[in-house]
């Protein structure tokens, strides 16, 4: 699996610490992986295998296809990496908004319509931020 695991870096241009701080995995895991110390657990290999849009049985060599629905989409697509961030910041907008006061319209509370309208906009409006992103940043190299 490690062998699998360093092509990929190599494919990607990025360094196992890189991996690490993006993923949450520590460093350390990754070097005891390389010793043959223990077999990953499924919960890293899947955030790993997501890191580098591949399935876990790629990953670990059971599979010889990366991901074929992965090959067909455009490089800024979103990943399940990405959709679990938007999820996590469309919360933590929405939490900041809910109090009474924040949210008012000609000086009236929102009723309960209104403010999924407004989380509907707003995850749409981060949706669309992240393909910008991923369309303006990423490097050429990196682009299908």
């Amino acid at each position: 699996m490690y062998e699998i695991f360093e092509k990929l870096l190599e494919q990607h241009g990025v360094t196992p610490y890189r991996v690490a701080k993006e993923t949450g995995i520590t460093t350390t895991t990754f070097t005891s992986w390389k010793q043959g110390k223990y077999t990953p657990k499924r919960e890293k290999l899947q955030k790993v295998a997501d890191y580098f849009g591949v399935t876990v049985d790629y990953l670990m060599g059971v599979s010889e296809e990366k991901n074929p629905s992965v090959e067909d989409k455009p490089y800024y697509d979103l990943t399940s990496k990405d959709e679990r961030d938007i999820a996590t910041e469309l919360e933590r907008m929405m939490n900041d908004l809910n109090s009474e006061t924040s949210l008012a319209f000609m000086g009236e509370p929102m009723d309960e319509e209104d403010r999924e309208l407004l989380r509907i906009s707003l995850e749409n409006t981060l949706r669309m931020s992240k393909k910008m992103a991923k369309k303006k940043f990423t490097p050429k190299k990196f682009r299908n």
